[in-house]
Order: C-alpha cells, then sequence, then structure tokens
C-alpha cells in the first residue's frame, strides 16, 4: 500500500499560496521502485535499482551536500517555466509578472541552484530565459550553469561560422537546424541594426557561401573526420547535412530572414553570447561539464569509462578545465570527444560507453548517484539504474514547445530538491503526488541495510 504524505512538512510554504495556479502536487508518496497495477510509473528495471543501491551503499556511508540543492534541467527558451519551478521549489517569491520580478526567499539564499543544461532552442524565447537567469544570478544566488548539447552546439557553430571554419567544422552551424533559428530571428528583431550592423556585410549569395559547408565539404570530411569518426558516423553525418542543407535556407525565409540578416544575426549572437564583453557572455563564461557535491554527480546527460576514469584519477575541476580549453580550441573534434558525451550521450551504440570499470572507477571517487537531465520523462522525475550506476533522471518537460509535441498541458513546473539529510524529493505538475526518495529507507524496506 502506497503512503500519502502531505507535502508542506518537507518544504517552506509559498506565500502567498499558488500551489494550485502552479499545478503541482500537495501531496507526497515514497517515490515508487515498484509498478502498481493501475498506474506505470516507474521501468521495469526496478529490481536492477535496488541492486546497484545497495552496492553504492556497501562502499560506506552517503556524503550529502552541506547545504539543500535544487536542480533544474532542459528549460528550452522558457523562462515562464524556470521561474515557476523556483516558486514550486521554495527558492523565490514573485512581486509581479514580470521576467525580473522576483526576489531570492530565505530557502533560496540557502540553496545551490543547479540548471542542468539545455537553456538554448525550442522556445517560447531564448533571451527571456538568459534574461531572468541573469536576474537570478544578480539576486546573488548560488547558480551553477551547466552545458547542455543544445547549449554546446551554439557555441560551436557559431565559432564554426565566424572563426577557425574548416573541413571538420563548415557545417556546424547547418548542423543546428531549424531549432537555432527562432534564437536568430530574436536577436535580429532585438539587437540587429539594420543601418549599422548590415551597412558593411557582403551580398546574398556571399553570405549564403559564408553560412553553408560549401560544395568541397563532402569531400574533404570524411578525410578529415576518419581519425575521430567511423565510417558509419561519417556516412550519418553528411546524409544529415544534406537534407539539412537544401532546406536550411528555406527554414530561415519561414522566419523572415535573409541569408544577409541570418549572417547579421549569428555575428550579434556570438558577440552577446561569446564575446568577453557581451550583454550574456556571463553564460557561456560561466558554464561548466559537471559538478560534483558530495556523493552525487550532476552532469547533463551521462557519463562513459573514460570520463569516470578522468574524474576518478584527476577530479571534477580537471575535467571541466579541460571543457573550458578543449571547446575553444577545436569545435569538431571536441563535440565528437568524450567530455561532450557527458552532454550528448542517451547510452546509445554509437555513444562511448559505459561499462563496469567506469561504474568501479565512479564508485572510488566517492559518486554513488548521477543527476541528469537530457531524457524526458512525462510524468515526473525517475530513478533508473544504467550499468550498475544510479541514475535520477530529471527532465521533466519543462518548456512550452516540447509539452505542446507531447500532448502536456499547461506550462512545465518542477524540481528536484536535494537535502543534506538524504532525502531526495521530485516534484512535477505531471505527476499527482511529489516523490521522496531516501537510499537508507529504501535500503531498510528490502532488508539491505549496513
Amino acid at each position: 500500500m502506497t503512503i500519502h504524505l502531505p507535502l508542506a512538512p518537507l518544504l517552506p510554504p509559498i506565500e502567498p499560496d499558488h500551489t494550485g495556479e502552479l499545478g503541482i502536487p500537495v501531496s507526497c508518496i515514497p517515490w515508487p521502485l515498484e509498478m502498481p497495477e493501475d498506474r506505470r510509473i516507474v521501468s521495469k528495471s526496478a529490481p536492477d535499482l535496488v541492486t546497484s543501491l545497495a552496492r553504492a551503499n556497501a562502499l560506506g556511508p552517503w556524503d550529502w551536500p552541506d547545504r539543500p540543492v535544487v536542480f533544474i534541467s532542459d528549460l528550452h527558451a522558457d523562462a515562464e517555466s524556470l521561474l515557476r519551478s523556483l516558486v514550486a521549489a521554495r527558492a523565490i517569491v514573485r512581486h509581479g509578472p514580470g521576467l525580473t520580478q522576483f526576489n531570492l526567499t530565505p530557502f533560496g539564499r540557502n540553496c545551490q541552484v543547479i540548471i542542468g543544461g539545455d537553456c538554448i532552442d525550442k522556445g517560447p524565447s531564448n533571451l527571456d530565459l538568459l534574461t531572468s537567469l541573469g536576474a537570478l544570478r544578480s539576486a546573488g544566488a548560488d547558480l551553477v550553469l551547466l552545458a547542455g548539447n543544445h547549449d554546446l552546439r551554439l557555441l560551436l557553430g557559431l565559432e564554426a561560422l565566424t572563426v577557425k571554419r574548416g573541413s571538420l567544422n563548415a557545417h556546424m552551424f547547418v548542423r543546428m537546424g531549424k531549432k537555432v533559428l527562432p534564437l536568430l530571428k530574436e536577436i535580429h528583431d532585438r539587437h540587429v541594426d539594420t543601418d549599422r550592423d548590415m551597412a558593411n556585410l557582403p551580398d546574398e549569395a556571399t553570405c549564403v557561401a559564408q553560412i553553408m559547408p560549401g560544395k568541397q565539404w563532402e569531400d574533404e570530411f570524411p578525410k578529415a573526420a576518419r581519425r575521430y569518426m567511423n565510417e558509419a558516423a561519417i556516412d550519418r553525418e553528411i546524409k544529415r547535412l544534406r537534407r539539412k542543407t537544401q532546406t536550411f535556407m528555406e527554414w530561415a525565409g519561414d522566419f523572415g530572414l535573409s541569408a544577409r540578416k541570418l549572417y547579421a544575426a549569428a555575428l550579434k549572437c556570438r558577440g552577446l553570447l561569446v564575446g568577453g564583453s557581451g550583454e550574456y557572455a556571463w553564460f557561456y563564461r560561466e558554464m561548466r561539464a559537471a559538478h560534483q557535491s558530495g556523493s552525487l554527480l550532476f552532469v547533463h546527460a551521462g557519463i562513459d569509462d573514460h570520463m569516470a576514469g578522468l574524474i576518478s584519477s584527476h577530479g571534477v575541476a580537471h575535467v571541466n578545465e579541460r571543457f573550458k580549453r578543449e571547446s575553444q580550441s577545436d569545435p569538431f573534434v571536441f563535440y565528437s570527444g568524450t567530455i561532450a558525451n557527458l552532454m550528448r550521450t542517451k547510452y546509445r551504440p554509437v555513444d562511448h560507453p559505459l561499462t563496469e570499470k567506469g561504474v568501479e572507477d565512479l564508485h572510488a571517487s566517492g559518486i554513488k548517484l548521477l543527476v541528469h537531465g537530457h531524457v524526458n520523462r512525462r510524468s515526473g522525475q525517475e530513478l533508473k539504474s544504467k550499468h550498475g550506476l544510479l541514475h535520477l533522471e530529471a527532465d521533466i518537460t519543462l518548456d512550452r514547445h516540447s509539452r505542446s509535441t507531447e500532448g502536456l498541458e499547461g506550462i512545465g513546473t518542477g524540481a528536484t530538491i536535494i537535502y543534506p539529510d538524504g532525502n531526495i524529493l521530485g516534484i512535477s505538475r505531471d505527476f499527482p503526488h511529489a516523490k521522496l526518495f531516501n537510499p537508507a529507507h529504501i535500503l531498510k524496506q528490502h532488508g539491505l541495510s549496513r
């Protein structure tokens, strides 16, 4: 029998009480690890999950964060979803409908807020989300920004278009596809001065040539890429780019962007986000690949053996240093490597693998749980065992674009909150109860306590 608990004792109250408006649950249940007959709420991997939990527990006590952590991932350009999720986590209180009309609560000043990547793309507004994140940062929140694959692709695409362009990366701008065009349209409309910024640009045909990988790319790319990709992966990349190249400028036209306007927006985008003094330069400057807090490792997507070994031998700080250095030195080589795998993997055959050796290395470095986004979940957060490593999947489909595509109602709201006492609370408007996970309680329930 499932025990239902009131949520109120587990969280500070929302003042005024907006729980009904937000659509978040008001009750809590122990995190379900089995599949009730009336509702499928977790996968069939539950027995492996308990086994993996017992294995991690056998290594010694868990090391929990010194203060609460609020994890929110895959916002995909939806500022309202961010703000509602922070209200649901009791980290902010809003005093108006605006993007910056909020204050940190006492809990918000005490906790650490980790944004798990994929802030960019989809919609409704990339710049609005960056504005709200900037306001959260300016308010004094302890904010950690993790790189997601969408964030990374924008960075590499802009670099390939404007600097360091070669046969390996000449396609990286077009490779972003249709999803990047809303951002560039926003930037064109809000920041491009038609007279000043476009006056010195070349003509339409020259701008098209600057944007597209070029006629020689299909011949040059396989030769250059063989050091980093197998033949099947190279073939997939060429076929993908062939499709996108045929329709990219047509898509841009649907957004009212000629090649000159698109090129001007891309240059302005780089200045705003990548340039040292740009309005949003803090976004990429402060971004990191991974973050460790006690026994928990936070990344966007997942991990492989090489990264597990690197963390075990050199620590997470070393990984983040390499991320900064390598993401700016050779975009395509970096994106094909294992550091970028932290932002990209779904443990598919084409991804860099995680095996027993990698899990052993992570356990040896004290990491027992990987907290990440990247994998859309329609019924709130899920706990999984992948290759023997505990994963908490926390991409709960927040942005309105994805919610509309997946038939979910309303504005996405929810957060994963990790407490120093070992409790993990998963809140989502798409699951009727908050979920409460405590490793010690689960093991005791299964007779596996140390």
